[in-house]
């Protein structure tokens, strides 16, 4: 056992274990540190090859230089304002200055998550340096442990070598900030237009919030993601100590003008959104190699007619505004709705025109639609699946919503769910008494439309949109009242326009596609734009919304014979314009091509009376005139299910044989009226008296007349609009009633306009003597009144002898009492009921 065999073996088991650990060092070492770059390396870098962009024709729209060697100059620290430094640090690497290049906790955070089968995460400023400026392109891309581990050695190399000072202006000269600007000086160019040292606090923080990533915060593309990650920022710099809280409220709350510096290119706002797109999908890392060759679905000699059209129709309203119009920008979309290919995309009136806000690309922008969203409200109140749910709106017995459903357009307050008083007002600022449905949505009126949203419920809608491609009110879908149907929802254009798209494809949803493919530069396809369909809601009910949008007789009452909105061939559209001016829309469509329009200004500032009819609506007339011409029209094609029935033009019923006006209506089957019209009734009248006949009225003094009964809520309208009554019978008393019998104050007298916690908002834009409401008080009994005196907050404002009681009032900020006392001619005194009215400014 002890023999020189058994020696030897034990020396071989000794130095096995001393060599097999070496072995182990040896290969981790090989396996991590052998082939890494030295940090010397740091200044060089290898120019990658040009990418270009093509238009769907193939023209050339941008050749994209190595954007290192395009917009790229670097500057020494001392030129770089602190804001912009403790921005960067207190954003990536709050203890920069404090660790060896690498935060060890984070490090075995990353070997934790990674054995967990996760990625590995953050990393530290210098660990960015080391791996954007020495690890290759292709193992930049990779997500694995040893990529991370390989970084933290070079970091702590780096570290090693180079000051913090040195490290850091390394960083933010070659750091990529999207909107192919690498560092901080060609950033402050790309979105500013001015030299980093020019930055101010807001604009630093702005600047600091991209590289985590660019092509997500672009603030030439997303604005209001832009501001939410600088807010992130600048809410970071107040917990490292570099700001107050109230520094950092007032840096948040500047307006930021970007700029773009003019260079050769074709659809700028276009080949912007593609990059970004690229780098979003590929990574910013195979963006950077080069080589790509990039084919687009966007017609570029379209687009420029585009924004001829916008620049011309601008010029012809400033000229016949002039400057108090205050109508600056426009934007413009076009899609084929039936593939889904954008092919037009023209995100201002000039992208180089800083003072319109020229980058900023309105189509990917949030904007508040107007009316242009109550298609999809109706869309919701006409699905099948919603009118067999067991919760439907049951109001109007068993008739579920149709175009010919009737509503009653009179003033009529919702209350919120504040618990105020919500009364939404016409563009006209008229009621229209009972309208259908189909002359509801086609004319626009904003009252039906909050009915209808009431009925089927905001949740329902907001899902409805969610199917037919709008996400955004799902961000903050708690907050949205029964404003959202006329608007109060902010909507992306290219979002807005694929739901309309869902309508004229037969109400299936496709998503917008701007690549048809990508190659390398050994001509192979590394990409192509993956796209979703899918049905958004039952074909019948998008026919339905594109009838009634297509309907010139619909939306005469609103716009006229034969508007903007008429293309001579078959083409639905709407129009939306917010209530303070700072939006207008003309969304529209034929089967096979799709364009979404908006004119207002880049800063939100509002104009004055440029609604979707005069500002965007003959922009969108005029592109979608050029881009159909040749192409023969086509008619929209018209699903099974469908039934035409003729129905009485005011009620929506089956007509009877007395009905003075009638037409053919389309219903989904199942879901025509059963019931015949009850409005248009046929009246024996009395010649002698002129009061109703009765059975003992001589058979020659009877005559038969057609009177229109309107729904009790709809009576008071009907008298104001002059409309026939019909008389009383005979035994009902007209006269005053008898001393003594007045009725109680709830019932003889009543305050009828303004409606119960009615709230009111004082308008910036409109002169203040002309921003009234009508005060006005009604007897509901037989009593009479010799005088009728109406009060606000216990000062009269007028002394009425006769009906109507009734006077105008200047809106003033508060809360507000109203109330009416009458007199009788017996010298009674009745006070009505007090209502509260409150006027905010």
């Amino acid at each position: 056992m002890n023999g020189p065999r058994s020696k030897a073996r034990r020396r071989w088991l000794i130095g096995g274990l001393i060599l097999l650990p070496a072995l182990a060092v040896w290969g981790l070492y090989a396996w991590l540190v052998v082939d890494l770059p030295s940090p010397g390396e740091l200044p060089s870098r290898a120019a990658a090859p040009s990418s270009k962009i093509y238009d769907r024709n193939g023209q050339l729209l941008f050749e994209v230089i190595d954007p290192h060697l395009g917009k790229h100059s670097p500057v020494p620290l001392s030129e770089i304002p602190p804001a912009l430094q403790q921005a960067t640090i207190a954003t990536e690497d709050a203890s920069f200055y404090t660790h060896p290049g690498i935060d060890l906790k984070g490090v075995l955070r990353s070997i934790w998550i990674n054995l967990r089968g996760g990625e590995a995460g953050g990393s530290t400023i210098t660990q960015q340096v080391a791996r954007n400026l020495l690890l290759s392109p292709e193992e930049r891309a990779e997500r694995t442990l040893t990529r991370k581990l390989r970084e933290a050695i070079l970091a702590y190399r780096i570290t090693r070598r180079y000051s913090k000072e040195e490290i850091l202006t390394l960083y933010l000269n070659e750091n990529y900030y999207g909107n192919m600007a690498y560092g901080v000086e060609a950033a402050a160019h790309a979105y500013f237009g001015k030299r980093v040292g020019e930055l101010d606090l807001a604009e630093c923080a702005m600047l600091a919030g991209l590289p985590q990533a660019p092509s997500l915060y672009n603030p030439l593309i997303n604005p209001d993601g832009a501001r939410r990650r600088q807010r992130i920022v600048l809410d970071l710099m107040v917990k490292q100590g570099y700001l107050t809280q109230a520094e950092a409220d007032l840096a948040a709350a500047e307006p930021l003008k970007y700029v773009s510096t003019p260079f050769p290119i074709r659809a700028p706002h276009w080949v912007s959104y593609v990059w970004s797109l690229l780098e979003r999908e590929l990574g910013v890392e195979r963006t950077a190699q080069g080589g790509l060759e990039v084919y687009t679905t966007l017609d570029v000699d379209l687009n420029e007619r585009a924004e001829e059209i916008i620049n011309r129709h601008l010029a012809t309203l400033r000229e016949r505004g002039g400057p108090d119009l205050n109508v600056n920008n426009a934007a413009l979309l076009a899609l084929d709705p039936r593939s889904g290919e954008i092919l037009a995309m023209v995100g201002s009136a000039g992208y180089f025109d800083a003072q319109i806000g020229g980058a900023v690309n309105t189509t990917l922008a949030l904007r508040q639609p107007g009316s242009a969203i109550k298609p999809i409200t109706y869309a919701t109140a006409f699905d099948p699946a919603w009118l067999n749910s067991v919760d439907r709106f049951t109001l109007w017995g068993e008739l579920p919503f149709t175009p010919a459903t009737m509503l009653v357009d009179v003033r009529t307050s919702f209350v919120t769910r504040e618990g105020i008083g919500y009364v939404p007002l016409n563009y006209d600022l008229r009621w229209h008494g009972p309208v259908l449905l189909r002359e509801a949505l086609g004319s626009s009126y904003n009252l039906p439309a909050v009915k209808v949203l009431d009925a089927v419920g905001v949740e329902r809608m907001i899902a409805q949109a969610r199917r037919m491609g709008i996400t955004t009110f799902d961000r903050s879908a708690e907050r949205f009242g029964l404003a959202l149907t006329l608007g109060g929802g902010e909507v992306q254009m290219i979002e807005l326009a694929s739901a309309y798209a869902a309508l004229a494809n037969g109400g299936e949803w496709v998503s917008p596609i701007a690549v048809r493919k990508v190659v390398d530069a050994q001509g192979k396809t590394i990409w192509t734009q993956s796209q979703t369909r899918r049905q958004a809601l039952d074909p019948r009910v998008a026919y339905l919304i594109t009838d009634i949008l297509s309907d010139d007789w619909a939306r005469l009452p609103a716009f006229g014979e034969q508007s903007v909105l008429y293309l001579g061939r078959p083409a639905a559209a709407k129009t939306g314009t917010t209530t303070d001016w700072r939006d207008n829309w003309t969304v529209g469509y034929t089967p096979d091509l799709l364009t979404a329009v908006w004119v207002g200004n880049a800063d939100n500032s509002p104009m004055y009376h440029v609604s979707g009819i005069t500002g965007a609506g003959p922009i969108w007339h005029d592109f979608m005139t050029l881009a159909l011409k040749g192409h023969p029209p086509q008619d929209f094609a018209r699903p099974e299910g469908l039934v035409e029935v003729e129905v009485c033009a005011l009620s929506g019923l089956l007509p009877e044989s007395f009905c003075p006006h009638r037409r053919y209506e389309l219903f989904i089957v199942g879901t025509e009226p059963t019931q015949h019209c009850d409005l248009h009734r046929l009246i024996r009248i009395d010649a002698a008296t002129g009061l109703q006949a009765t059975d003992s009225t001589p058979p020659e003094r009877v005559r038969t007349r057609v009177y229109t009964v309107y729904p009790a809520e709809a009576q008071a309208w009907a008298i104001g609009q002059g409309i026939p009554q019909p008389p009383p019978l005979p035994n009902e008393s007209t006269g005053p009633a008898e001393a003594g019998s007045v009725e109680d104050t709830t019932t003889a007298l009543e305050i009828v306009s303004p409606f119960q916690m009615d709230r009111y908002r004082i308008s910036p834009s409109l002169p203040r003597q002309d921003q009234r409401i009508m005060i006005e008080a009604r007897g509901r009994s037989r009593v009479s009144f010799t005088r009728v005196t109406l009060w606000v907050d216990g000062q009269v404002i007028a002394v009425l002898n006769a009906p109507p009681y009734r006077t105008w009032w200047a809106l003033e900020p508060g809360e507000h009492r109203i109330y009416a006392v009458g007199e009788t001619a017996e010298g009674d005194s009745i006070q009505s009921e007090a209502i509260t009215l409150i006027v905010v400014e």
